[in-house]
């Protein structure tokens, strides 16, 4: 299951700030140099980002999902989605010939006309929702990026789409998974022990598995965790969501299609660390396109 995600909080409290610089008079919500993020467009965009996503998944790291046909990863979830994309405007082409990253972005009210979320096959994520009616979800999924590109710039372009995105849609809680590789859950004992003992989502934020292999994240005593270890086991994107101050369901449930082992972040928006407030700006201006 496809990965996850990074925003900031200060003007998504208040459920009215929108970042003043982006919106349909350029189409574009962010731009380090020559990359320029944005939402896809065309059916040629979303399909060259649905054959990225099976030039990462598929190719490079022998996922055996069963939608994918023709060189493409597709799934019904992906007609109504919002599909958020990096394009490289120095490589010569069109812009669908240029995609370097993306990211799947699934709002509870599209989720609603799909028949649900993807995570649901993974976590019971409708019991999750019923319990805070008021609140908007942003699903984040399938995100990735072509090796040569997989840097910080390239990544906080992404977390910059992100955040504009969800001013725009006065989003308040994303959720989503993100993965360890292999399906052993045993393999990741203590970086998810460690999740456990320090980031475990309280009780009106938890989520029970959905699917029937899972595994408590407890594994280890609190004595046994040794922090720095730890954090230097976790995927580098697990660590992001740390920093923001994301919480984490108490189970792993193990993805066999995709090779992985997962677990459900969950991220109210009022609870982003406030530094990356600052970073990104309350109004996603920083790296805001010019004019």
């Amino acid at each position: 299951m496809r990965r996850f995600m990074e925003i900031t909080a200060s003007g998504l409290a208040g459920g009215n700030t929108r970042p003043a610089s982006l919106g349909p008079s350029t189409g574009l919500l962010g731009q380090i140099g020559g990359l320029q993020v944005r939402l896809a467009v065309t059916d040629d965009e979303r399909t060259a980002a649905q054959r990225l996503r099976y030039q990462i998944f598929i190719a490079e790291r022998g996922a055996r999902a069963p939608d994918c046909d023709g060189g493409r990863d597709e799934d019904r979830f992906d007609a109504v989605c919002d599909h958020l994309i990096v394009i490289d405007t120095h490589r010569p082409g069109r812009d669908a010939d240029n995609i370097i990253g993306t990211y799947r972005l699934l709002r509870d009210d599209a989720a609603v006309r799909s028949g649900g979320f993807y995570s649901a096959s993974e976590y019971r994520i409708e019991s999750l929702i019923a319990r805070h009616p008021c609140k908007r979800f942003l699903e984040l999924g399938r995100s990735c990026v072509l090796p040569a590109y997989r840097s910080k710039r390239t990544i906080e372009l992404l977390w910059q789409g992100i955040w504009a995105y969800c001013l725009q849609h006065d989003v308040d809680v994303m959720v989503g998974c993100a993965s360890f590789p292999g399906v052993v859950p045993a393999a990741h004992a203590l970086p998810l022990s460690f999740l456990h003992q320090h980031a475990s989502a309280p009780t009106e934020w938890n989520v029970a598995p959905a699917a029937p292999d899972f595994t408590e994240l407890d594994m280890m005593p609190v004595e046994a965790i040794d922090a720095r270890a730890a954090l230097a086991a976790m995927p580098p994107l697990i660590k992001g969501y740390l920093r923001l101050g994301a919480k984490f369901s108490d189970f792993a449930v193990v993805d066999p299609a995709f090779g992985t082992t997962d677990v459900m972040v969950i991220l109210p928006v009022e609870t982003i660390s406030d530094r990356y407030v600052r970073h990104y700006g309350s109004d996603a201006g920083r790296f805001a396109p010019a004019g």
